[in-house]
């Protein structure tokens, strides 16, 4: 990801963290031209990231679905559908016992898994994404595996071939997984090509494997292909799902969580 992505992900951080801000200040914040920055901000404005007007931005409150620039894949999801990531973050938690061994996928409704775990409680966690790996690291009795490699800034994401075979080696008894596509013929989907055989291997080294997705991920399909419904044993999402939906997975044979 070149500097300018990193710096409008840096600006989209700003805008969550401070609502509403000024050009100058954001010039001075990014160490760059008052003119870089209103670039910057037509183009998230273009993409309906926000709103503009009287020298400030503000982030809004519900970014477009299609935004178009997947270098802001994590942090434009973030802001889309966070109530309901909260809830399948929480209720997913309630499901991790003592003595549990997990994989935690990347994304941001995992990383609210990783939130919700108690403090207290003894287990083992794989994770492979920067966010849930600082939230884990507050937990003291939590044994940590994280497998490392490359950093994928966009994702918050760390991949490797060593990372791989170490999930390869590794069991676990519960593998949490994010997606961003589900589709009755086409399977599930991610967006990034990098990830895939990382997700694979997850898969493959878990006794139970869960998704944890809003509904709006439902009937959509991105690029890169990861697994079939049929690797699925429970699928945790928000009552927003389609009644056809829902009888689809009951006919697989899909536990499914509606929360």
């Amino acid at each position: 990801m070149g500097k300018k992505s990193e710096r409008m992900n840096r600006l989209i951080e700003l805008l969550k963290e401070q609502e509403s801000i000024s050009i100058r200040k954001l010039s001075e914040m990014l160490n760059v031209s008052e003119m870089t920055i209103r670039r910057d901000l037509k183009s998230l404005e273009e993409n309906d990231v926000i709103n503009r007007g009287y020298g400030k931005a503000t982030l809004k409150e519900t970014p477009r679905e299609d935004f178009k620039d997947e270098n802001y894949e994590l942090l434009s999801a973030k802001t889309k559908h966070n109530d309901e990531k909260e809830r399948i973050g929480k209720y997913a938690a309630t499901l991790v016992k003592p003595g549990d061994i997990l994989i935690l996928d990347t994304g941001s409704t995992t990383e609210r898994i990783a939130k919700y775990i108690p403090d207290d409680m003894d287990l083992t966690v794989m994770c492979y994404n920067y966010n849930t790996l600082a939230y884990l690291v507050h937990k003291p009795y939590v044994n940590l595996i994280f497998p490392g490699g490359y950093y994928h800034p966009n994702g918050q994401f760390f991949e490797s071939l060593h990372g791989i075979k170490l999930i390869e080696e590794t069991r676990v008894t519960k593998m949490f997984l994010s997606v961003s596509g589900i589709h009755k013929t086409l399977g599930i989907t991610c967006s990034n090509n990098y990830e895939v055989l990382t997700k694979r291997s997850a898969i493959q080294s878990a006794r139970t494997r869960i998704i944890v997705a809003d509904s709006s991920k439902f009937g959509k399909i991105r690029p890169a292909y990861f697994a079939t419904l049929e690797d699925v044993d429970m699928i945790i999402t928000d009552t927003g799902l389609s009644q056809e939906w829902q009888e689809y997975l009951e006919r697989l044979g899909i536990e499914l969580v509606m929360v």
